[in-house]
């Protein structure tokens, strides 16, 4: 008995062997030859143009490549960046190409559509511009993520679209020559039946109608996940249909100002946890109590409605929540310290109402707090003390207010890199910890009053230094001319004294935007080793009751658009 186990094993360990070997051939000659040559071909139709679109690789391709300079003839495609390959039928199944900083036209004779056993697609930032839709796209039977963001097609979106009947993920936004028709939008609710992640934002949906039963109409509702039609002029009404879709996680509507929000009832168990309604119309102009609801949502943003009155006080009842944007609407009454029983609030963005009175001392129980912003609104009084203990704070903006009082000399803030309190009336001096932050990009406290001598500034990260119109005075400090990452810097102030040596701010080679103003002396020009050149100054006002030597322009501003030149009297 023990020997046969011995034989039997052996000859699983031979069949296994023998198996390996047959997979380790096969993928040792993956591509197949007549769709390396359609990739080849595909090549030749785009250049790579890494400048034509600085901001998608700021924001939405940190990385750009040239995927398509590893295709090379003669050898194997399922090696090249961006293509993967079947493992055992060696066929293209999967082709990346977004961020490549591609350039041209897809035809609809292009060999991309040889490639029928594709299943995800991405040709996302990159510039078709120009391009239609083409209908080939239906070849493709075997998709299953459609991925062509941002890419510059124009005109009607087809119908053959809908064909795909495997598709999962359909994402066309930031097309916005794109168009749908009422028929195609048909086809595809009815005909696309896997759907799960529906991407839409910026194409133009202005001939469609969201029904107010898509239970009925949509194929795709009980496995739809994501639905963002972001300012795409889609009308009609969105309805608790909508957000009673059995399985909807995220519903982004913003920026579509003909779609009228009518939930007087939500019953039913949700699974939304992202919800976006800025920019639409409530008719009531108030938030809708059956969004109480929703008590799985973890981001919600209201932003830019007309909802006026006090903020609800059941918004607490959204325990999961945070990210909250109730910005830009006609609130009133005091800060809501209701709010504070969020404790996983994350963001938080009240600005833009008409709330008043005192903020209450109440963030100590907002310890995940990330960014703040209570800016234009009547606030009054102090900042309560508890707001300097969060540790986590990124942002904090409550400018354009009436906040008085001195800042304390103490504060927890670990990682705040933007600091908005200009336009209120804060006094004393501005504490030292306001410019040694290590992390701090942006400082903003113009137009209070502040007065003293400025101390010497620490935070080398600085990018925006605005402290003018304040109540400062003495000497500028030597330090500023080590803020080497500064873009904008504003120091006009009445009480300046000392002279100025105009030539050292071309020490910071980053500076666009230069504001000096109230200067008792300003030497403009001195016999030392400094470049004089600001390669990157775009804007500069100079006004001083006493204005030693001359500038000299030629070559030394080659960027300047504003200049405001004067001396007043003292």
């Amino acid at each position: 008995m023990g020997y046969l186990m011995l034989l039997v094993v052996r000859v699983v360990m031979c069949v296994y062997m023998f198996m390996m070997f047959h997979f380790a051939c096969l993928s040792s000659h993956l591509c197949h030859p007549d769709e390396s040559s359609a990739l080849l071909h595909f090549k030749t139709q785009f250049i790579f143009n890494p400048s034509f679109s600085e901001y998608f690789y700021e924001y939405e391709c940190p990385h750009v490549y040239p995927k398509m300079s590893t295709w090379e003839n003669g050898t194997d495609c399922c090696s090249w960046m961006g293509v993967t390959c079947h493992s055992v039928s060696g066929h293209v199944i999967g082709l990346d190409l977004s961020c490549g900083a591609l350039v041209g036209n897809i035809h609809p004779n292009s060999t991309l559509f040889h490639l029928t056993h594709l299943q995800t697609l991405s040709l996302a930032f990159n510039d078709f511009d120009g391009s239609q839709l083409p209908s080939q796209f239906e070849r493709l039977v075997s998709l299953i993520h459609l991925n062509l963001s941002s890419c510059g097609f124009e005109g009607d979106i087809p119908s053959q679209i809908s064909h795909l009947s495997k598709l999962q993920l359909l994402d066309l936004s930031w097309n916005n020559d794109l168009k749908w028709k009422e028929t195609s939008w048909k086809r595809m609710l009815q005909n696309a039946t896997a759907l799960r992640e529906i991407v839409l934002d910026d194409t133009n949906m202005s001939s469609i109608s969201l029904t107010p039963n898509p239970l009925s109409n949509w194929s795709f509702s009980f496995s739809l996940v994501t639905l963002s039609l972001v300012s795409t002029e889609i009308r009609g009404y969105l309805t608790s249909h909508i957000l009673c879709l059995p399985n909807l996680y995220e519903l982004k509507l913003s920026g579509n100002e003909n779609i009228q929000v009518h939930v007087p009832k939500l019953n039913c168990s949700t699974s939304l946890s992202f919800l976006d309604l800025s920019s639409c119309q409530f008719p009531e102009s108030k938030i809708p109590d059956s969004f109480s609801n929703l008590t799985q949502l973890t981001f919600l943003d209201l932003s830019e409605n007309v909802f006026n009155g006090s903020i609800p006080s059941w918004l607490s009842n959204l325990q999961h929540l945070t990210y909250l944007d109730l910005s830009e609407n006609a609130f009133t009454g005091s800060f809501p310290s209701f709010l504070s029983n969020l404790h996983h609030l994350v963001y938080l963005d009240l600005s833009q109402n008409t709330l008043s009175g005192q903020i209450p001392n109440v963030f100590d129980r907002l310890t995940n707090l990330q960014s703040l912003c209570l800016s234009y609104n009547n606030f009054q009084r102090k900042l309560p003390s508890s707001l300097f203990a969060l540790t986590q704070l990124s942002f904090l903006g409550c400018s354009n207010n009436e906040i008085e009082g001195p800042l304390p000399d103490k504060v927890a803030f670990l990682n705040l890199s933007t600091l908005d309190l200009r336009g209120n009336l804060l006094n004393g001096t501005i504490p030292q910890w306001a410019l040694s932050l290590k992390s701090l990009r942006s400082l903003y406290l113009s137009n209070n009053r502040f007065r003293g001598h400025i101390s010497e500034i620490t935070s080398y990260s600085l990018e925006y230094l605005d402290l003018c119109n304040n109540e400062l005075q003495g000497n500028f400090p030597e330090s500023i001319f080590h803020l080497v990452n500064l873009t904008d810097l504003c120091l006009s102030s009445d009480n300046w004294s000392g002279i100025v040596h105009f030539p050292l701010f071309s020490k910071l080679q980053n500076l666009e935007y230069l504001h000096l103003s109230g200067c008792s002396s300003l030497l403009l020009k001195s016999e030392t080793s400094v470049n004089h050149t600001f390669s990157n100054l775009m804007a500069l006002q100079l006004l001083s009751s006493n204005i030693t030597g001359w500038l000299e322009f030629s070559g030394k501003f080659p960027n300047l658009d504003y200049l405001k030149f004067s001396i007043f009297e003292p």
